[in-house]
């Protein structure tokens, strides 16, 4: 029996002259976690991220509160 082929998915958010991907999004937030907060990555037990491309702005919030804020899309 042959195994099954790994689906792949790339989400990709478009907004006038910005394209950005998913993962994209989630590795700037990891560059800020470990370059702004000086934190390791396997510190991250919870990651929300609310993308606002009218503002350009991706808002976040890591661990449930512990750290908040926003970064630039």
């Amino acid at each position: 029996m042959a195994a099954a082929k790994k689906s792949e998915t790339k989400v990709v958010l478009q907004y006038g002259e910005l394209s950005v991907t998913y993962d994209e999004i989630v590795q700037r937030m990891k560059d800020k976690w470990t370059g702004d907060y000086g934190r390791k990555i396997g510190e991250i037990k919870s990651m929300e991220l609310y993308v606002k491309p009218e503002e350009g702005k991706v808002y976040y919030v890591i661990n449930e509160g512990e750290e908040s804020g926003d970064y630039s899309l």
